[in-house]
């Protein structure tokens, strides 16, 4: 017999606490770092978030315990650093906070040249108005300069205190286990992170070399794109939907019957969990091991609490592999 799903307007949604007094968190890869579940996307600071929405979504995110921001210095020309920076100047919480940051596709300092990323790294600070950086991804992977050189110049800068942890946004399986090799050898500090395009609509990518390298080198996987620029929330569900933003053009692609399959499988979990679409997508992504937590965005403070709510979902044994098997 045939399941009927209520009306998605009018499901349940659990309300989390605010201010958690005991927030969840999780071990970034052998690091000491300890982050929220759910690290929240700044590459739509500065851009189609504003200064007003931005303090907004990073109130919202703190009060339900996160403490996880990702941003790079190509992010809106540098001011989603700079958003971030004053925000955590207002708050005076920047001891609280782990702030992840990328270098490599910056206009002004582009490249993972020596004197590129240290360039770079030292106007990151700047912007974010900090001494240190918690997390510093290398954006790009560039076959043309010699990973002795990319890997002295960061352990250089972990060295003199400006970068604690270091990992890899851009680099496939084979590079990764190259560059723990040259790490070995020249005696610097290795990686401790990966992020990565992986989600329900898109896993191949991931889900083999990638995710066997991440789980040998014990990396702490943060996954980009997890709701595959939108399409995973569940707001397209019709060609007229996506219209013609930027967004939209890229959620479009999830659109045939694949994508369709999963939104269906999402809207069965999400209904018997009482949680959003996208909540539910993104529970499934912290079912999956070495994830830590994956990057999502919100573009306004109200969004905020679908994201977070994934932290405290459980799902069942059944429901993790109905959506495996809707989205293999």
């Amino acid at each position: 017999m045939t399941q009927v799903l209520p009306d998605r307007a009018t499901a349940i949604v659990v309300e989390p606490p605010r201010v958690a007094s005991h927030p969840i968190r999780r071990r970034l890869g052998q690091s000491d770092l300890r982050v929220f579940p759910l690290a929240i996307g700044g590459n739509v600071f500065g851009w189609t978030a504003g200064s007003e929405a931005t303090i907004g979504i990073l109130d919202a995110y703190f009060e339900y315990g996160g403490n996880f921001v990702d941003t790079a210095d190509s992010y809106a020309g540098g001011r989603s650093e700079i958003m971030i920076g004053n925000w955590m100047r207002a708050r005076r919480n920047r001891s609280e906070m782990v702030i992840g940051t990328k270098v490599g596709k910056s206009a002004d300092s582009p490249g993972v040249t020596a004197s590129a990323v240290h360039r770079a790294v030292n106007s990151s600070l700047e912007r974010l108005g900090t001494d240190y950086i918690d997390l510093l991804y290398l954006h790009i992977d560039d076959p043309s300069v010699p990973f002795e050189e990319t890997l002295l110049v960061v352990d250089d800068l972990i060295r003199s205190g400006k970068v604690r942890y270091f990992g890899a946004s851009d680099h496939s399986g084979n590079r990764l286990i190259e560059a723990r090799v040259i790490a070995a050898q020249l005696g610097v500090t290795p990686m401790v992170a990966l992020q990565n395009h992986y989600n329900l609509a898109h896993r191949r990518e991931f889900e083999g070399d990638l995710a066997t390298v991440a789980a040998q080198q014990r990396l702490g996987v943060m996954p980009r794109f997890a709701l595959a620029s939108g399409f995973l929330s569940g707001k397209y569900r019709t060609r007229a939907d996506f219209g013609r933003t930027g967004r939209g053009i890229e959620a479009a692609k999830y659109f045939n019957k694949r994508g369709q399959r999963i939104l269906a499988a999402l809207d069965q979990v999400a209904w018997e969990q009482r949680i959003s679409v996208a909540t539910a997508a993104l529970a499934w992504l912290l079912t999956k091991p070495d994830i830590v937590a994956p990057v999502a965005s919100a573009s306004l403070a109200e969004q905020v609490h679908d994201l977070v709510a994934a932290a405290s979902v459980q799902l069942s044994r059944h429901q993790v592999a109905r959506l495996d098997r809707a989205s293999a």
